[in-house]
């Protein structure tokens, strides 16, 4: 049995550098998520705010920053960090809300305005703190760690800088489509190739830039939805949050060291690969299912890992699904057709948020000229839904959305 909620709306403010608050990005997208769902700021029952280090004392609240600027009306509040994973942590908190009772209708919500360059640790000397240690004792900035991690897939896998290139390629081109993305211009692997080493292999262009930008959603019960008469919403069926198993032997930063697999042997998957597990078993699918994925490419060589964690492919045949063309649009499973991080830029609150707001405009038909076919209104896999177009052949009925898989 699973546990769905509804996404009734979603909203966005466009990314890249825009020189003002967080708080402006969050609140314009979440008033476009409000319209979206055509309900009112007063018929949200409460609102989950992912947090900005960023923004001093408003981003660390940032649940009960968004509440202020939409105007106090004694919603519940909650804020959430979890860095990169804080968007996808405000998520999950919102649907608990929803599951449990405690509210009908959920407004989440992200914004960043992010620093110019790689990202930093907050100000202050913290030698138990491993973020800080990375930064200050090793020097490994973000993209040390993405070209660390490009190298051990050149090194286990053959993939090659030209690999990395054709992802940025392809995000590029599906970036140039999407009016809310900071970067809209195609680029070529020569492009690529001819751009700066930052952190070898990895050039300019296979690291995604930092970025000012804001996603928000509004989730609602089931109940709720088909009140408000949306009979077939978009619907969130599992999040996942699962922590690594003992040992831990594929190194993610902040950890500067692995753990040592001398005594205890290592776990069956990796960290990665446990978090996908978990949230097919929830959904009770599996990726053979999948019609398409937004991925975390904070660097053209970890869209490629995430191929493999998510079981798009086998292990160390990521490239070789790039290849072939699969996560392309009309590929077996197109990835990132919003345009990835490749295109927005990271505004860490807001990304994962980001993805589920054009993971729903997918799935309903809405994503304009970068809609993936098959997936949306016009899909085959929809039930009873021969014709093209809004209006579903059978019963005749014009949807907001198609009929379920």
């Amino acid at each position: 049995m699973t546990a769905d909620v509804a996404v009734l709306g979603a909203g966005m403010h466009p990314w890249g550098k825009w020189g003002r608050g967080f708080v402006e990005y969050g609140t314009a997208a979440a008033r476009a998520a409000l319209a979206d769902a055509g309900l009112e700021w007063r018929d949200v029952g409460s609102i989950v705010g992912a947090d900005t280090v960023r923004g001093g004392y408003p981003g660390y609240v940032a649940g009960a920053t968004f509440a202020k600027a939409l105007g106090w009306q004694g919603a519940r509040v909650a804020s959430v960090y979890a860095a990169c994973a804080s968007g996808a942590q405000a998520v999950n908190a919102a649907r608990a809300q929803l599951l449990s009772g405690l509210a009908d209708v959920v407004l989440v919500v992200g914004a960043d305005a992010a620093p110019k360059g790689f990202f930093r640790p907050a100000g202050g000397e913290r030698h138990d703190d491993p973020d800080w240690l990375r930064f200050r004792v090793l020097g490994a900035t973000n993209p040390t760690y993405f070209g660390l991690y490009a190298r051990r897939r050149m090194a286990l896998y053959g993939d090659t800088p030209e690999d990395f290139a054709q992802v940025k390629v392809k995000n590029a081109a599906l970036g140039a489509l999407n009016p809310y993305a900071r970067y809209r211009k195609r680029v070529s692997a020569e492009e690529v190739a001819a751009s700066a080493v930052v952190a070898d292999p990895l050039r300019l262009l296979d690291i995604c830039a930092t970025s000012d930008g804001g996603a928000a959603l509004v989730l609602s019960t089931m109940e709720f939805a088909r009140r408000h008469g949306a009979a077939d919403p978009v619907r969130i069926r599992a999040v996942s949050t699962v922590t690594p198993r003992y040992p831990n032997t594929v190194l993610d930063l902040p950890d500067i060291a692995t753990d040592s697999a001398a005594a205890v042997a290592p776990p069956d998957e990796t960290f990665r690969a446990s978090i996908a597990r978990a949230a097919y078993e929830e959904a009770g699918v599996g990726p053979e299912d999948l019609s398409l994925a937004e991925v975390y490419d904070l660097s053209t060589a970890l869209e490629l890992q995430w191929y493999e964690d998510l079981g798009l492919c086998g292990e160390g045949e990521g490239a070789k699904l790039l290849r072939e063309g699969a996560t392309a649009p009309g590929g077996r499973i197109p990835v990132n057709a919003s345009g990835g991080l490749a295109s927005f830029g990271e505004a860490v609150p807001a990304q994962a948020i980001a993805q589920v707001c054009e993971l729903t405009w997918q799935l309903r038909g809405d994503a304009g000229e970068r809609q993936v076919p098959g997936r949306g209104w016009d899909s085959p896999r929809t039930r009873g839904c021969s014709g093209t177009g809004r209006r579903c052949s059978p019963c005749g009925e014009r949807r907001r959305v198609p009929h379920p898989v």
